[in-house]
């Protein structure tokens, strides 16, 4: 490590203060050794998609702006599961809860904010929460699983955000809001009504003009009572009323607060070399909650800190486009007609469509537009460039010059100034983009997104992508379906075409003679093409273990506190004394926190340390469970015929084949088989990838089951007699779906994708049948489990302690 680089510490892991740190990587990447603290455990991910992961939308993979290996990549350190407890800006030290004492050169405090909660009497009761976070969601999406009314308070875009991803969810769901209209911060009553009426249509229901008095219930909530003496029933409470920012560590260290913590124009607080970005900062009186002021703070500190010329922050105007319920939005300014001001409206009940201009001294300085949003960035830049807009008042509100038939939307485009944000998730500009086209090469969607984000999480502004890109680009824009990932306009079945045609047997070969765009690729790619690789050509490939995703590295899931879960594998679920004994004395010699059975019939040692990961696994002596990889997990059995009365045939011995017969097998994601030993299905054989349901005299073959968030139910596959048959025809099917799928596509995924019938006719004959399987089994007999491979040939700690030192958690 190179000393003579000076300690830089971020404390929170959230959107503005990592976009902070990647300016700083671009501008000096060496300058700082970079740590960052961050409470949550997770990486970097976008806050502004919660409510999609709420609606089934998204997963939280899909909404990680950095992952566990951007951090590694880029040298960085993170404390995942750490809160910043207390900070000493004399010893220029912060120390996190969990004991680590962390000396810093510069420190950068992105604390964000807390969300506020009513001081309600009862509002600690079961069952009342917040709505800010990941585990704000996850409590919501278990909770619906079990009840079904919901009250949300708050009918400002968070709120309605959360009442639509609970409505999604199934459950019952009534917004409370104090004031007379939604949204009153953005929208005028008429705007408002009119998204009240789209949201009741969808199934919202509405109580406004409530003032909540009271959380009912004793130890879990059972309604809401209000001031004028009525109540509403529900199961579940979520406080949805505003945010406030997190200042108590820098208020506890005596750097200046007020609402936020105050900061200069360099984003100085009051300490020296501390800095302070994102909501929990306060410039000029003003503390931000939208993403495109956090960024170009974020921008400004970054060439600070690098130290790069930079004019100093000045200030944000603000504007929100929104899309509320798959309702578009638009509000900047002033939209409440002050004194002096006057109003000009246009309203199309029938489109749906609402638009409001506030005009004072022959200047725009406010707007609303419902429904149709398209003009909102060409009125946005007029407000902040306070021109004069006299005689040109119908244009602005009608989107169209008069005596014009209509508007073209590239014209809105070219109109716009370079620094108007494009991209308000990922905070990307008009510029920026012209940048990427004209300077970078980016010829598509794709490769834009690539290069700097924009379209690359919610995907509203994609279509004001394509224009920028049909301006700067013309001839040389590229139409192109976007690919694996933003490295390669390719797909994923061009690209294992070519590796088979080209017989490419290498990551960096595909990379170069495929033409990927970013000649290391990016951590969407490589796991990917790592698997083709592997999958096409067994005898010769090696896996790359940079290539793998970090769990599969350390061969142990991480957990949210940033230790490890340990999980031998237990055919069946069968075990005996003296495995259970061995088991027990690994667990109290590393003093694992807990041992739980999992629902897949094994043992989970939890809590393990990640530098006892490789003693541990040489004391179990036991093949690994793959609880962590994607690859064969698990093969439930109930216990069949060999003690059931109702059981028809041996279903532990068929499972237990089974999972010695595929163990150690790369998938294109995790999979899951059972044996079921008779119709009653204790092995819940029909919610899983491959399951085995014993009838008399023969064996139901079920396929692309999954009993997780989004649950499917299994297909039959066919009807077999013998056990010899069983274990054949899943062999073909698995090496099937290995060929075909996508990487990280489930078998429910793809059998869905794919059809039923072309599964069947894939497997139908027996010849084909055979290859499918000898194919399977010619990668199988290459592989042995990585953990006993290490121990056999002595290498145990020279394989695991360069990635030991590599990588943080």
């Amino acid at each position: 490590m190179n000393n003579a680089r000076k300690k830089l510490v971020l404390v929170g892991n959230g959107m503005a203060g990592v976009r902070t740190i990647e300016h700083l990587l671009k501008l000096a990447p060496q300058a700082y050794e970079v740590t960052i603290i961050g409470a949550e455990p997770h990486p970097n991910y976008n806050r502004i998609m919660l409510s999609s992961v709420l609606a089934g939308g998204a997963t939280l993979q899909e909404i990680v702006m950095n992952d566990w290996d951007w951090y590694e990549q880029n040298g960085i350190r993170l404390l995942a599961g750490h809160r910043a407890t207390s900070l000493d800006t004399k010893k220029k030290q912060v120390t996190t809860d969990r004991g680590e004492a962390l000396e810093y050169d510069k420190l950068i405090l992105a604390t964000g904010s807390n969300p506020f909660m009513l001081p309600l009497p009862g509002a600690d009761k079961e069952g009342v929460i917040a709505f800010r976070d990941i585990s704000d969601c996850e409590k919501m999406i278990e909770a619906s699983k079990k009840i079904r009314n919901a009250i949300v308070i708050g009918g400002g875009l968070l709120g309605l955000e959360a009442a639509r991803g609970l409505l999604h969810l199934g459950m019952d769901v009534s917004v409370v809001h104090i004031n007379g209209y939604l949204m009153e911060r953005q929208l005028d009553e008429t705007a408002a009504k009119m998204l009240q009426s789209e949201l009741e249509r969808q199934g919202m229901k509405f109580l406004l003009r409530k003032n909540s008095s009271a959380v009912l219930g004793r130890k879990r909530v059972t309604g809401l009572a209000f001031s004028d003496g009525t109540e509403a029933s529900a199961d579940l409470i979520v406080m949805a009323v505003g945010i406030k920012p997190n200042v108590e560590l820098a208020k506890s260290a005596g750097i200046e607060v007020n609402r936020g913590i105050v900061v200069n124009d360099w984003l100085e607080t009051s300490a020296e070399d501390v800095y302070s970005v994102g909501e929990c900062a306060e410039h000029r009186g003003i503390a931000y909650g939208l993403v495109a002021p956090l960024y170009e703070q974020g921008a400004v500190l970054a060439k600070r800190l690098a130290g790069a010329e930079t004019a100093g922050y000045e200030g944000s105007v603000t504007s929100t486009k929104l899309k509320v319920s798959g309702v578009d939005v638009f509000s900047a300014g002033r939209y409440d007609e002050p004194a002096g001001s006057r109003a000009l409206r246009y309203q199309d009940e029938v489109d749906g469509v609402y638009k409001k201009i506030v005009l004072q001294d022959d200047k725009l300085i406010g707007a609303v537009l419902f429904g149709d949003t398209g003009d909102g960035a060409k009125l946005y830049s007029v407000m902040k460039n306070g021109e004069s807009v006299k005689g040109r008042e119908k244009e602005l509100l009608l989107g169209i010059a008069p005596g014009q038939p209509g508007s073209d939307p590239t014209e809105r485009l070219k109109q716009l100034p370079d620094d108007e944000i494009i991209c308000g998730c990922n905070g990307v500009s008009k510029g920026a983009i012209a940048e990427a086209i004209l300077n970078k090469g980016c010829a598509s969607v794709g490769e834009i997104k690539a290069c700097t984000k924009a379209s690359g999480s919610c995907g509203g502004c994609k279509p004001q992508v394509e224009g920028l890109l049909a301006i700067y680009a013309g001839e040389n824009a590229v139409d192109v379906k976007e690919g694996i990932c933003g490295c390669t306009p390719l797909g994923r079945d061009e690209i294992v075409a070519e590796i088979r045609r080209m017989k490419l047997k290498s990551i960096k070969e595909v990379m170069n003679v495929l033409e990927w765009s970013q000649p290391e690729g990016c951590s969407k790619c490589r796991p990917a093409l790592n698997y083709y690789l592997g999958m096409l050509w067994p005898e010769e490939y090696k896996d790359e273990k940079e290539s793998k995703i970090t769990n599969e590295r350390y061969h142990a899931n991480i957990q949210k506190d940033g230790t490890f879960s340990v999980v031998p594998r237990i055919y069946g679920g069968v075990t005996s004394p003296a495995e259970l004994k061995k088991i027990a004395e690994v667990a109290e010699k590393f003093d694992v926190p807990m041992v739980k059975f999992t629902g897949g019939q094994r043992l989970d040692l939890l809590g393990v340390k990640k530098e006892d990961l490789p003693r541990m696994w040489e004391e179990l002596d036991m093949p690994s469970g793959h609880a962590y990889g994607k690859t064969l997990r698990t093969v439930k059995t109930c216990v069949g015929s060999t003690f059931c009365r109702f059981g028809t045939q041996d279903s532990i011995s068929m499972g237990i084949r089974l999972e010695k017969e595929f163990e150690r097998l790369n998938t294109p994601a995790k999979v899951k088989l059972a044996v079921s030993g008779c119709p009653r299905n204790c092995a819940e054989a029909t919610i899983k990838d491959f399951g085995v349901v014993a009838i008399d005299g023969g064996w139901e073959l079920h396929i692309g089951g999954n009993g997780g968030v989004h649950v499917r139910a299994t297909d039959l596959l066919c009807v077999v007699k013998t056990e010899d048959e069983v274990v054949e025809w899943a062999g073909a099917f698995l090496q099937y779906y290995r060929e075909n799928a996508q990487w990280n596509e489930r078998t429910s995924t793809w059998v869905e994708r794919i059809g039923l019938d072309a599964v069947k006719a894939a497997l139908q004959g027996k010849e084909a049948r055979a290859e499918l399987y000898a194919r399977i089994r010619r990668t199988l007999d290459l592989t042995t489990d990585p953990w006993k491979q290490i121990v056999e040939d002595g290498t145990l700690r020279k394989n695991f302690e360069p990635l030991a030192e590599a990588e943080t958690v």
